[in-house]
């Protein structure tokens, strides 16, 4: 359970810091150096955790899924 979880964890932080510099190179133009980098971490590392610990929890699935089984019969 905890390999599964620090293997997404790990591929989705890295994966959301790749899309983070790919869209400060592409706003400012600005190179990327440490410092840059360290900024898209701290704002990619939150987004990771979210995902790992609520989106992909059975519950939230099962939540998800009965939510919008009630929205479509509506």
């Amino acid at each position: 359970m905890l390999n599964r979880f620090l293997e997404f964890f790990i591929v989705g932080l890295a994966l959301g810091v790749l899309e983070d510099l790919i869209a400060i190179t592409l706003a400012t133009e600005k190179a990327i150096d440490l410092r840059v980098f360290v900024i898209a971490f701290f704002v990619a590392f939150p987004f990771a955790v979210f995902s790992e610990l609520i989106v992909d929890h059975d519950r939230f699935k099962r939540f998800m899924g009965r939510l919008f089984k009630r929205k479509s019969s509506s």
